[in-house]
């Protein structure tokens, strides 16, 4: 069993559009309505992938009872810590170019007792998993080092933990040594205070990730691919995609994909670029199933391309 944590979740609705065009009547050719956060997206991409999964994650208001009805229509078990601000709504816009903008919602703030509450469930429920996902941004009333907290909580129970959040979170959870970190280009940039401008930079980054206490770090290179390097080594993993219809939630799918394949070393890997892959094949934020996956197109190699310039340098 896989528990997800997502501090800051949210109700996500998503709106297929042509082009945004500023100050324009827009008119959508789709739309859905997901539960969303990066932890709820793993839940929702585990139990895609057949495997059972439990969400912890604060709700409240009218918006928190629907994302609590629409996991629930997924048949995932949700396991909620009641609060009394209402869970933030966000808008997707995605673009048929591939282009995706998104307005997220800042999200109620919690009190101490919520924040006690949201730690004690997590210790109740984590008997039996076999990793720990605690995703996404904190939301207001959990400071920083509230991550790094739960780390050190998780690893007394004895279950391995994968984080994936980013910025001051990230660098307090480090101390705790959490068992895979997962952040995408940019988060691996600013964890690292430079830009990143070829693989070999990101595999750098990721290397001083693990100096500061990571074990392993699964960083997601966008249309580049994805390194993992661990005690083991590092791997390099791409997979060719002909067209991307969203990106909403492919990091939180390949994070799944990762875990559900054991999480660790180069299989893991590559589960985790097919899922991601076929993500970004979908529309909105929808999951793939293993039907949707296409693991021959998926290429892992130990000689990580260090020269390779990455498509998108970021800073």
């Amino acid at each position: 069993m896989i528990l997800t944590v997502t501090p800051n979740p949210s109700l996500d609705r998503t709106y297929e559009v042509p082009s945004l065009d500023r100050g324009e009547v827009v008119r959508a050719t789709g739309e859905r309505v997901d539960p969303g956060g990066k932890g709820v997206n793993v839940s929702r991409a585990v139990t895609a992938a057949g495997r059972r999964t439990v969400a912890v994650l604060p709700l409240g208001g009218a918006p928190g009872a629907l994302v609590a009805d629409l996991l629930d229509a997924q048949g995932i078990e949700v396991a909620p810590v009641p609060v009394a601000g209402a869970t933030r709504s966000n808008i997707a816009l995605a673009e048929a170019d591939g282009v995706l903008t998104k307005i997220n919602a800042p999200g109620p703030e919690l009190t101490p007792a919520e924040r006690e509450l949201l730690l004690d469930t997590v210790r109740r429920q984590s008997p039996g998993a076999d990793w720990i996902a605690c995703c996404g941004s904190l939301p207001r009333g959990l400071a920083p080092s509230w991550y790094a907290e739960l780390v050190a909580r998780v690893h007394a129970a004895g279950v391995r933990v994968a984080l994936d959040t980013s910025g001051p979170a990230l660098l307090a959870a480090l101390r705790e040594r959490p068992d895979v970190v997962k952040p995408n280009a940019g988060e691996l940039a600013e964890a690292v205070g430079r830009p990143l401008v070829t693989v070999g930079d990101a595999l750098k980054a990721a290397e001083e990730l693990r100096g500061m206490g990571a074990r392993a770090v699964l960083a997601s290179l966008g249309a580049d691919g994805q390194l993992l390097v661990d005690d083991d080594g590092a791997w390099f993993g791409t997979a060719a995609v002909d067209a991307v219809r969203s990106n909403v939630g492919a990091g939180d799918s390949s994070l799944a994909g990762f875990l559900v394949a054991g999480g660790r070393g180069p299989e893991a890997l590559a589960s985790a670029v097919a899922h991601g892959a076929a993500a970004v094949r979908l529309p909105g934020s929808v999951m793939p199933t293993p039907a949707d996956l296409d693991p021959a197109a998926v290429t892992v190699t130990a000689e990580v391309p260090a020269d390779r310039a990455l498509r998108e340098p970021v800073s």
